[in-house]
């Protein structure tokens, strides 16, 4: 068994038929499990590629659509924009299901497929391999024996030629030196006895070379059908390998996926609907000509007229005192002012109509009022205690009447921050009605539907303090929103 299994490491050439050369497609037999190793971590790696593609996409997606919703672009054209960021969340949808194609179903083809065609030994090695092994040793070893035995006599004879070529050297040489007969004789004894061994280690290696090939048919019958059986083997794995990256080009190829298609042609027709005169028509509506205006019209003088001024329009014009204009001329003294009576005020400035210079219209002093509201009846009633108060007493100072207009008198002037009480602390989630801009830097601005945080009663005013999502921190209507 020794000598085979030397015989088999002493390979002459390279072909297959040589002993020990069938080692190579034994070897085909390890690198095929190999392979199916190769083959699942290509297919993990591209899974992993299309889920980084897929979130890439999705964050994309995601921070453009915030950028063009919040920035200037408006209309149908929006909504073309828009939709690159639908396309690219589509996609990474499809990429989503490309990985989760790719490792539930490729990955798991070749995990067990080579599950069922390669079993390990509890010795090291596969079963496989110890079985091409041991077929194609035992194919071979009646050969390869034979083999062997006809190099053994092949030696003998090249060495047998050897010695006769030696021996009639000697035999002549000693001729030609003339030395004594028995000297001679010996020489040619042993020539004739080398030519003997030679013809008979002739004899002997064409009888084992004939044998040889008579077995050599037999032989290359054995190898072919252990080789046609690992043949099979390998068959299957290519054939495997095979469908499965037909399966993952199938996967792969998006372009043949009806649900890729379907999403570049709605994106196309999407943006193809996209109509610049609509968003033209729809900005001159909004922002532009085509807005309608209330235009200034002749009004009767009123004691019930209510004008609502802005806080930025109040605050336009700082005095130091507050002038009552329009007050009935109801005694001698209240008519000496000239149908007007200024008092000095602290903190709170003048009231004066932006668009009137000198007219006797009355103007009323400026309060927190949502747009397009009524003015608060409470600051009515204040008003009118006013003038009935001037009305009854003129003579009488700010001091003693006790004028609600007067910086330093106890009965504060109702409208002024500063003397108005602090509002409790309260937090409530409040919704906006309707959108609201604000005028000062102290007031809020949000939309119709938005949710914000009411942190502070409503005042006399019809104001209230707020919080909106983002921190900031300002004065609202009270009447554009409704608690939840």
């Amino acid at each position: 068994m020794s000598d085979f299994n030397d015989s088999m490491t002493d390979v002459s050439s390279d072909s297959f038929w040589e002993v020990g050369n069938y080692k190579r497609a034994v070897k085909r037999v390890e690198d095929g499990n190999r392979l199916c190793n190769d083959l699942m971590n290509c297919i993990h790696e591209r899974a992993r590629i299309e889920k980084a593609y897929a979130q890439q996409l999705t964050e994309w997606a995601k921070r453009w659509r915030q950028l063009v919703e919040k920035g200037p672009q408006y209309g149908t054209v929006e909504r073309a924009w828009c939709a690159l960021m639908t396309e690219a969340e589509k996609v990474s949808d499809l990429h989503l299901e490309v990985k989760t194609a790719l490792m539930a179903e490729d990955f798991e083809k070749v995990k067990n497929w080579q599950k069922d065609a390669y079993h390990k030994q509890m010795i090291g090695g596969f079963k496989e391999t110890k079985e091409a092994e041991d077929g194609f040793r035992k194919a071979q070893k009646p050969w390869a024996k034979k083999l062997k035995e006809m190099d053994g006599f092949k030696k003998a004879y090249h060495n047998a030629c050897k010695e006769e070529k030696t021996a009639t050297s000697r035999e002549n040489s000693s001729k030609l030196e003339n030395n004594n007969p028995e000297a001679q004789r010996k020489l040619q004894e042993k020539v004739e006895k080398c030519q003997q061994e030679v013809h008979k280690s002739k004899e002997r290696y064409e009888k084992s070379l004939e044998e040889l090939d008579k077995m050599t048919p037999q032989y290359m019958e054995n190898m072919e059908q252990v080789f046609d059986q690992w043949q099979q083997f390998e068959d299957k794995r290519l054939s495997f390998v095979k469908d499965l990256l037909l399966s993952v080009k199938q996967h792969l190829d998006l372009s043949n996926n009806h649900k890729y298609k379907t999403i570049y042609h709605t994106l196309e027709d999407t943006i193809q609907g996209a109509s610049v005169q609509d968003d033209l028509k729809w900005f001159s509506s909004n922002h532009g000509p085509g807005m309608s205006m209330n235009w200034p019209q002749f009004e009767e003088w009123s004691m019930d007229i209510n004008r609502t001024l802005s806080r930025r329009e109040t605050k336009r014009k700082p005095a130091d005192g507050i002038t009552l204009t329009g007050i009935s001329q109801t005694s001698e003294q209240v008519s000496k002012t000239s149908s007007s009576l200024t008092v000095p005020s602290s903190t709170e400035p003048q009231c004066l109509n932006p668009f009137d210079d000198d007219e006797d219209d009355y103007e009323e002093p400026a309060v927190h009022q949502p747009k397009s509201s009524p003015v608060n009846a409470k600051k009515e009633e204040v008003i009118a205690k006013t003038v009935s108060t001037v009305e009854k007493t003129p003579d009488v100072s700010d001091e003693e009447t006790g004028n609600p207009f007067g910086g330093s008198s106890t009965n504060g002037n109702p409208f002024e921050d500063e003397d108005e009480p602090s509002s409790p602390e309260v937090s409530v989630l409040v919704r906006a009605l309707y959108e609201y801009e604000g005028q000062e830097q102290d007031e809020l601005s949000f939309k119709a539907g938005e949710e914000f945080t009411k942190i502070g009663l409503e005042d006399e005013q019809g104001w209230c303090k707020g919080r909106l999502m983002d921190g900031t921190v300002g004065l609202y209507p009270a009447n554009y929103v409704q608690e939840i």
